[in-house]
């Protein structure tokens, strides 16, 4: 799981860009937080799907 400083610092680059541009290595961090969020977040729902049991 993504630490809680990691979800806001998505948060935070979200909201700056929002407001102004980025510089590259914002725009480089933001884009490295975001894969890593998506990585993680798939993993548990693959998780999560490959926990559920079918009964008839």
């Amino acid at each position: 799981m993504l630490s809680q400083e990691k979800i806001e610092r998505i948060n935070y680059l979200a909201k700056k860009a929002k407001i102004e541009n980025l510089s590259e290595e914002e725009k480089l961090e933001q884009k490295q937080l975001r894969e890593a969020y998506l990585k993680n977040l798939r993993a548990s729902v693959k998780n999560q799907l490959d926990s559920i049991e079918i009964v008839d």
